[in-house]
């Protein structure tokens, strides 16, 4: 071992874009210190390293609640990861980011609805205390939609009457599929050929016939 007067030369390796480097240090020196030096010998923010060694991360205090500086005992050959650790928002430096995160989750009435709407949002919002999820997805549909929910749920007792629940509810899948399959423009390929006129496929499709074309041609 080194003694107290003697240096000893540790190896300092950067998480990053950083070649390692060799320092030479006293063997027993305070954390802070240490902290220092690493960050002038690659011009770094002291304030945002993150010493670890041997496994344990270094603080510049022998505890939270402590005043006296913490050392550490440094040997030849000792291998110190050095990461630097990133900036925060500027909202963070205030305290209130959890503040700012539930505003953004509430959601508020457009200034472009009507009174009725208001009236509405007001009434399911305070009275019924609906979760903002919910009202978003409310205050999202059309009225063609809460006309075919409104009337799906007057149709459902009269199927359940007739004992044709299960294909009331499977028949109301399909429907939603059919109604949300959408349009193709005029000249629009389908991503399946059996839908284009002459089976035509997509550039670059990968089928059985690509895969034995390029196979005869070598290029696999």
């Amino acid at each position: 071992m080194a003694s107290e007067g003697d240096e000893v030369v540790v190896t300092v390796r950067f998480v990053g874009p950083y070649r390692p480097a060799s320092l030479p240090l006293p063997p027993v020196m305070k954390v802070g210190e240490l902290r220092r030096r690493i960050a002038l010998s690659r011009d770094l923010p002291s304030d945002r390293l993150k010493l670890v060694l041997r496994g344990k991360t270094l603080h510049d205090k022998q505890s939270a609640d402590s005043v006296e500086d913490a050392t550490v005992r440094l040997s030849h050959g000792d291998c110190l990861m050095v990461a630097v650790m990133p900036t925060r928002p500027a909202k963070h430096l205030h305290g209130d980011d959890s503040d700012d995160e539930d505003e953004e989750l509430k959601f508020v009435v457009p200034q472009t609805a009507g009174p009725w709407k208001r009236k509405v949002f007001t009434f399911l919002s305070h009275k019924l205390r609906i979760p903002d999820i919910v009202l978003m997805v409310m205050f999202s549909m059309g009225l063609k939609a809460w006309a075919f929910i409104i009337l799906w749920f007057l149709l459902a007792p009269i199927a359940q009457k007739l004992d044709l629940g299960p294909i009331y509810i499977i028949g109301t899948g399909f429907l939603l599929i059919l109604l949300n399959l959408g349009r193709r423009q005029r000249g629009e390929l389908s991503a399946y050929s059996i839908f284009n006129e002459d089976f035509r496929e997509l550039p670059g499709t990968l089928n059985a016939e690509r895969l034995d074309r390029d196979i005869r041609a070598g290029q696999l």
